[in-house]
């Protein structure tokens, strides 16, 4: 089951961190659905950001605002008044909050509570989802996928402080929105991959930037597993969810968002699998660098959101990398990026009509 876009035809939708890889797919895909987005991000800029090869500026309200400025995020709630919130600004970076941790609670702490509070401040909000990562549980590193009633306590501070933001929005819908007039959601997704995530200390950016350099793909952690998915996975949950509960508050909880079991990869054979899409003789070497810690093992247990939604991933992985394969071909030779992402959408919710 995908979201019936049809839903966010003139829905106004604040979607915080917009500008951001997995923000910009956001973007297009409710743009197309006719929603009235106000994106809201800092907007920092990086050499190369999807947000400015995809042409979505002029289909949204566009505000460069931070998550830690609290009394810039209540005007823009007063002058939008926006029905939905999916607060997905962060520092994402495992490696990036090693470096800056008190950056990163800030931004994703601190954040979360601005935001949450602009929330309780605005009755005109019924539906808010929180998106956080499937790196909140206490990792113990065993077989079996998380659960949502697991303990959250992330080992590194970017983890930890997705942990937090998750009990921070637990106390908010416990304390502040009992009432049920504003349903309250969090979703926890595995690893994205997708066309256009350029991103530093992630394995596919990796890959990408080595094969159009024509060098060998340097990997830091072959065997470490992870539930990787394409970012149209997590971006139609999202908004499923937030359709669902919008309608009907008994929606509203904790969800994971990832991939079946087969394809909880091991970070070489997703490298492995990358080299065969792209060809032309690329090739990776094992690599250390001594780097902090990170999870060796992690996987989720995604049966909830099936059992409430019938909701089913439509791409397997070899797919979704081959869709990583085809964005960037279009982007190197020149191509419409943007049309190449609007042929991906509809061709991933075309899955879900054939399937049905």
């Amino acid at each position: 089951m995908t979201p019936d876009l049809d839903f966010y035809k003139g829905k106004r939708v604040l979607l915080t961190g917009h500008t951001g890889f997995k923000g910009s797919w956001m973007s297009v895909v409710l743009a197309n659905a006719g929603a009235e987005l106000i994106g809201y991000s800092s907007c920092a800029k990086k050499e190369t950001r999807l947000f400015d090869l995809c042409g979505i500026r002029d289909q949204i309200t566009h505000i460069k605002g931070d998550v830690r400025d609290p009394e810039h995020l209540q005007e823009v709630f007063a002058q939008y008044q926006p029905e939905i919130v999916i607060h997905m600004a962060a520092q994402p970076i495992v490696r990036e909050s090693y470096r800056d941790p008190v950056g990163t609670y800030s931004t994703n702490v601190m954040g979360t509570v601005n935001v949450l509070e602009c929330v309780r401040r605005n009755p005109c909000v019924k539906s808010f989802l929180n998106v956080t990562t499937d790196k909140v549980y206490e990792n113990k590193e065993w077989e079996w996928g998380y659960r949502e009633n697991e303990p959250l306590d992330g080992f590194d501070p970017y983890s930890n402080s997705k942990s937090c933001s998750e009990l921070v929005t637990h106390s908010y819908k416990n304390s502040f929105f009992a009432d049920g007039h504003t349903a309250i959601s969090t979703a926890r997704a595995g690893n994205v991959i997708g066309g256009g995530d350029f991103a530093a200390d992630r394995i596919i950016p990796d890959c990408v930037r080595a094969a159009l350099k024509g060098e060998d793909i340097i990997v830091r952690n072959p065997f470490s597993t992870r539930p990787y998915q394409h970012v149209l996975e997590p971006v139609c949950a999202y908004l499923m969810i937030a359709a669902a509960q919008y309608e009907d508050g008994a929606y509203a909880g904790y969800y994971n968002v990832g991939p079946d079991d087969r394809d909880c990869f091991r970070t070489g054979a997703l490298v492995d699998l990358f080299v065969r899409k792209w060809g032309e003789g690329l090739t990776w070497i094992d690599r250390a660098d001594g780097g902090p810690h990170e999870a060796n093992f992690l996987k989720l247990d995604c049966s909830k959101l099936k059992r409430t939604f019938g909701w089913e991933p439509h791409w397997d992985l070899s797919e979704a990398v081959a869709r990583v394969v085809e964005w960037t071909k279009v982007w190197k030779d020149g191509g419409d990026v943007r049309a190449c992402m609007d042929r991906q959408i509809m061709e991933y919710l075309k899955c879900d009509r054939e399937n049905n």
